[in-house]
């Protein structure tokens, strides 16, 4: 596959077995059993499934954002928040999804009417060095107080990105009903949430979750249990 073809199609049931050594990519399956191809990128001495859903095809994004949202709607949430960059995709069509007509984006980027008080230090697994803040718009605190709020990212990885937007909802005295995700990214991620939110990691909804990899025999990679 050429690096523009992944993540742009969802193939049937069992058409990839994600168990047995792998080349590239790694099959990531949904709960009714449709596989998403995700390329392996090399990192820490071992590999991780990629899914860079600004990339995806449009039908792609809406199949992860509808999947999300029946997971979510059990929670029943008034409002969906969106992490920057890239789960602001996902948290749009989630809120399309459990019929809202819109959603608060967390934002990067200061704007001269941000409160420095609003925000919080930020980086992640793909832009580990880069010091960030997390700033919420102040304008957009009333579409959230009192309400039942989701939080959405489109990976969860290192656990650092959602316990930012965990810590800046705090902050705002808003604390979620509910936490998603398009991906869980390994197991790297549950000892810091435990220990931001004993119960937050097994509390994560998500429409799947793939391994840490690392290479076998002839260079393929396997899963790396435990991990």
């Amino acid at each position: 596959m050429q690096p523009y073809d992944f993540w742009q199609e969802f193939l049937p049931p069992q058409t990839h077995d994600p168990h047995a050594p792998l080349a590239t990519a790694y099959p990531a399956t949904l709960a009714d059993g449709r596989q998403l191809l995700l390329p392996i990128r090399t990192v820490d001495e071992g590999g991780l499934a990629s899914l860079i859903i600004n990339q995806a095809s449009f039908s792609v994004c809406d199949t992860l954002a509808e999947d999300l949202a029946k997971r979510l709607a059990v929670a029943n949430p008034d409002i969906v928040v969106g992490l920057p960059t890239l789960g602001l995709t996902l948290a749009a069509g989630v809120a399309r999804a459990l019929g809202h007509a819109r959603f608060v984006p967390l934002g990067n980027s200061r704007k001269f009417w941000y409160e420095d008080a609003l925000s919080m230090p930020m980086n992640s697994v793909t832009t580990p060095d880069q010091d960030k803040r997390l700033f919420i718009d102040p304008r957009m605190l009333p579409l959230m107080t009192g309400k039942r709020v989701a939080l959405v990212d489109d990976v969860i990885s290192s656990g650092r990105s959602i316990i930012a937007g965990l810590s800046l909802l705090e902050k705002c005295g808003i604390r979620p009903v509910a936490v998603g995700a398009a991906m869980l990214q390994t197991m790297k991620h549950r000892a810091l949430l435990e220990d931001f939110e004993p119960g937050l990691a097994a509390n994560i909804h998500a429409c799947f979750s793939t391994p840490f990899l690392q290479r076998g025999e002839g260079g393929k990679w396997h899963e790396k249990p435990g991990v």
